[in-house]
């Protein structure tokens, strides 16, 4: 049997490919530190499971779930934007529950676009945004991030010609991969831009709670006029450790949420009712278990960077999420050092080309190990001598 084209033209699951690497150096016996994984390593807090369990409890709850998803967990989700950001939602016409967000990045452009239309991505980016691109049959251009521009896309810098074309236009901060944060500024720039040629805004708003240096990231929708032209994502797998419970939610202009829950009408039936009224005890429950969260990846930033610096490897902190960017060694391209740590020093790392062409010259560190692990890592790498202290 042939896989149909469009399966053929899928990009290769980058991440796949590097827990096949992992795999096969631990079945080696090898005790591989992975800071390569974007996967949460503290469990979900109690509270959490114990409301799932006594929602799973329920019969009611064992039935199909509406298609919309269930009014509590809507509510839920714009009493967050309200309590978090001071953003007003309608939870009936601007709340989609989604399957995590992964589905709503992907799915968003076969609700929005048509076949051939052209959508503008973030280069380094997530790289299953790709698959939306190839699922929905249309184009894309890259906003390069650079570090000269703190990672922000220049949109003076696009050619009129990718400008006027672009209907689509996805964001992600904190970043992922560069762990690079947004200002209310640049957030009132990209409204300006998208109402100039009527593009789509999607901002993808994973690592929203995951903010350093007392400096809370900000929400898209905090800027003036961001719901007339877009929408953002919000998943709980980062913010409450749920990777796995795969729930999240859009929300923004209402004719997007509508196409979003068009396009769903046709592929689920929604997620398990209990799991919707866990995520909104975790909305809507005291939050100290998201300030313990941050402060554990904001200890592990501190001890990677600081580790860092000592062993000579000049390398620049992270302002959010539970990733760091750093350069890789003069003489070494992104994967030939990614190899070398792997060989070497039993260190799993993402080597930054698997996120674009922009990302060629870094690695990404993930947070996602004890301090303990993190040090010992800069140890391996420090006895390699690639670095002048």
């Amino acid at each position: 049997m042939e896989f149909s084209k469009k399966l053929q033209q899928l990009p290769t699951q980058f991440f796949a490919a590097l827990v096949q690497k992992v795999n096969n150096a631990l079945e080696e016996g090898r005790d591989v530190i992975n800071l390569g994984q974007g996967n949460p390593d503290q469990p979900t807090p109690p509270h959490i499971i114990q409301a799932l369990q006594e929602a799973a409890e329920n019969p009611q709850n064992h039935k199909y779930s509406p298609f919309r998803g269930i009014a509590e967990l809507r509510q839920a989700a714009a009493d967050y934007y309200k309590r978090e950001y001071n953003v007003n939602l309608n939870p009936d016409t601007e709340v989609a529950i989604l399957g995590g967000t992964k589905i709503g990045l992907v799915e968003l452009p076969l609700a929005v676009l048509n076949p051939g239309d052209t959508m503008l991505l973030p280069d380094p980016g997530y790289p299953d945004y790709l698959s939306g691109v190839v699922l929905g049959d249309v184009h894309f251009e890259v906003m390069p991030l650079l570090a000269a521009n703190d990672f922000l896309p220049n949109y003076h810098t696009l050619p009129d010609e990718v400008k006027e074309k672009a209907k689509l236009l996805y964001l992600n901060y904190p970043n992922n991969p560069t762990g690079g944060t947004a200002t209310l500024a640049f957030f009132e720039e990209t409204v300006r831009f998208a109402k100039e040629h009527n593009i789509i805004v999607s901002h993808d708003f994973a690592y929203g709670a995951i903010g350093f240096d007392g400096n809370k990231p900000i929400s898209f929708l905090q800027a003036e006029g961001a719901k007339e032209v877009g929408i953002e994502m919000y998943t709980l797998s980062k913010t409450y450790n749920m990777a796995g419970w795969r729930i999240g939610f859009a929300v923004g202009n209402a004719d997007i949420i509508a196409a979003i829950n068009l396009i769903q009408d046709h592929l689920f039936c929604s997620q398990f009712p209990a799991i919707q009224q866990a995520a909104a005890a975790a909305l809507t429950a005291s939050q100290e278990c998201v300030d313990e969260l941050r402060a554990t990846y904001e200890g592990r930033r501190n001890v990677l960077i600081e580790e860092a610096q000592r062993i000579g490897w000049h390398v620049t902190a992270p302002k959010g999420s539970f990733f760091a960017w750093l350069p890789v060694p003069f003489g070494y391209t992104s994967e030939q050092f990614a190899d070398l740590l792997l060989e070497k020093a039993d260190i799993a790392v993402a080597a930054g080309n698997g996120f674009g062409q922009y990302g060629e010259g870094y690695i990404r560190v993930g947070l996602l190990v004890s301090e303990e692990r993190l040090r010992e890592a800069i140890h391996r790498i420090e006895q390699l001598q690639l670095f002048n202290p």
